[in-house]
């Protein structure tokens, strides 16, 4: 079984995708994945340069992912022409890697897709487990830990589907407000309820 993970940005799910580690389920993660297919020499990494300019790398040729984010966060086409670049090669790794865990004899994984239903993955699993949270906590906890200013995050936040519409699609949601043990029980919830 495939387990797409899936939540909005600085909805916790990083938090859930650790217990699901650490539980021995192994994890796909698309965000480790997309780190994977721009390391410096990637062919992917020369086209995101060729399309976005030189202030996209550092002087090392790895990416520099702060100027590469402040040019897309904005403005919408050029996300697109990211995506466009991205998505292909991230979706191949993320299947090599799942094909590579089922002949190794594993039952069941986790897909940690934080795009998943912006990307349309929805075909890659079997079940989806959203988290959420609200979106009051979402933005505090954004701009905490990524010392933004509330502008900022509302911006971050609204570039993607709110988690409500998340929600709809999931096959079971993980209400992330309250405390990590009160997040591990409705886990533990699920998994029984999904028998694995």
């Amino acid at each position: 079984m495939i387990i797409g993970l899936t939540g909005s940005i600085a909805s916790g799910k990083s938090t859930i995708s650790a217990m699901l580690k650490e539980k021995g389920y192994p994890i796909i993660d698309a965000d480790l994945v997309a780190r994977l297919v721009v390391e410096p020499g990637t062919s992917n990494l020369r086209e995101i340069e060729h399309t976005f300019g030189h202030a996209v790398t550092h002087e090392d040729g790895t990416l520099n992912r702060d100027a590469l984010g402040k040019l897309i966060f904005d403005d919408p086409a050029k996300r697109k022409q990211l995506n466009d670049l991205m998505h292909p090669a991230i979706r191949s790794e993320m299947l090599r890697q799942r094909d590579e865990l089922f002949e190794s004899g594993q039952k069941t994984l986790i897909m940690d897709i934080p795009l998943l239903f912006e990307s349309r993955l929805q075909h890659f699993v079997d079940k989806i487990l959203v988290v959420s949270v609200t979106e009051e906590m979402q933005l505090q906890r954004l701009m905490s830990r990524n010392s933004l200013s509330e502008e900022e995050a509302s911006s971050r936040i609204q570039s993607q589907l709110p988690i409500s519409e998340k929600e709809k699609g999931a096959d079971a949601v993980i209400y992330n407000n309250g405390s990590i043990e009160q997040s591990k029980e409705q886990l533990e919830r699920i998994l029984v309820e999904w028998d694995i």
